[in-house]
Parts: C-alpha cells; structure tokens; sequence
C-alpha cells in the first residue's frame, strides 16, 4: 500500500528528481492477444526481479533476458526502467485503492473494526513485499508529479474522508479532512518503519494492534469533542 506514502510526501519536492526527468508512460498500449502476453510476460519479469535482485539489478536488458523477449521487443512497450516501474506503481495503486474502498466501506463492521484490518492487512504486506516496496519507492521521484499520481492520490484520499465522516459523524468538516490525512500519514510513516526491520509476525501484528488502538482513541476523542483543527 505505497500509495500511503506518496500522500503523505506528494508536497515534498525530492532532492532526487532530476533535472530532465526521463518518460514514464508506455510508448504503446498492447491490442493483439500476443502483444498482451508479451506485456504481461515483461511486468511479471520486473516483478521477479525486483522481488529476488533488487533495484541494483533492475535493468532494461535484464528485464527482457528474465521474460524471454529481446530488447528491441521491450523498448516498444517501454523506453526505459522508470517507464516499467510506474507501470507496477499504477497496478498497485489500483489495487491499494480498491482494496481501501472494498475494507473501509464494509458497513457491516463498526468503524474501528474495519480500521483495524486495514491496517493489519497494510502492515503485513508492507513486510511480505519489503524488497519490491522499496524499490518502488527509488523510483518515486520520476513520477510523483504525474497525472496519474495525483489522481490515485485524490482517489484514496477520498475513500478516506468519507470513512472517516462515517467515523466521526460529530466532528466538523474541517476536523474530519485533518483526521482522514493524518490517519493515512499515521500508518505510512509507522507501516515504514514496521517494514525496514526484520521482525516475527508476532511483532508486526503488535505494531498493528497498537497503531489502530491509538488511532480509534484518538478518533473517538476527536468525535465527542467536535473541534475544528482548520
């Protein structure tokens, strides 16, 4: 759920962006059955790669050695690495937003409960997927800025704000915008640090448990007083 962390950061120019950022969108988009396989053949390569080599090893002749294609096939799709990884960004991104939507909308639960298994469910993948995650995330500055960043990032800043009213019905508005950014900062910054140590399940589902008991006591505070943060 990297998604998180571009939210909270989206403000930040990175000191890594570089001057002449490269292009980031795929040159064609696959029509035909076989270019379909042979897009899906390279992304499942990249995923490989970054998931057992990591981003040093993340090049466009290794991408295409690991899915069996040549490099001229590769740089039809793609015209560089950076170009592949927005690729796996924007997927993931997807899936992140409809997975929040999908937990977070799950009426049948209370609030707090839903909050919880969210943000279990977060902190165990940012683990599972440390190497992938963070390889991602080297690759960030290239494409912070894109049409497609901001509009995942609204995107799920909506899903939030709209739980969030749910959670907090007596807040003001003003206090339940601050709230929904400061929960997804919240876990961000926490699922990050969760994720750079190696630790037992057992741990990480302690840093869950903490994080969501923190994060429903201090919504619940902010619903029965009905303050404004603005």
């Amino acid at each position: 759920m990297r998604m998180f962390r571009h939210i909270r950061n989206s403000h930040l120019k990175s000191p890594m962006t570089p001057r002449s950022a490269p292009a980031i969108s795929a040159r064609k988009e696959p029509q035909q059955g076989r270019s379909k396989n042979l897009v899906t053949a390279i992304l499942e390569a990249a995923v490989r790669i970054l998931r057992t080599e990591g981003a040093v090893h993340f090049t466009m002749a290794h991408i295409a050695e690991r899915a069996g294609v040549s490099v001229g096939s590769l740089y039809q799709y793609f015209p560089n690495k950076q170009a592949v990884l927005f690729r796996l960004q924007t997927a993931e991104w997807q899936d992140n937003a409809a997975f929040l939507g999908g937990i977070l909308a799950e009426r049948s639960k209370s609030p707090q409960l839903r909050l919880k298994a969210m943000i279990l469910h977060f902190f165990r993948s940012e683990c599972e997927e440390a190497p992938f995650r963070r390889a991602l995330d080297d690759a960030a500055p290239f494409y912070r800025r894109a049409p497609e960043a901001q509009a995942q990032r609204k995107h799920v800043m909506k899903i939030m704000k709209a739980f969030i009213a749910e959670a907090i019905p007596n807040a003001v508005p003003a206090t339940q915008s601050f709230a929904a950014e400061f929960v997804l900062a919240t876990i961000s910054a926490l699922g990050k640090h969760v994720s750079e140590k190696d630790g037992a399940d057992a741990r990480v589902d302690r840093f869950a448990a903490a994080t969501s008991d923190m994060l429903c006591d201090w919504l619940a505070q902010k619903n029965a007083r009905q303050v404004s943060d603005a």
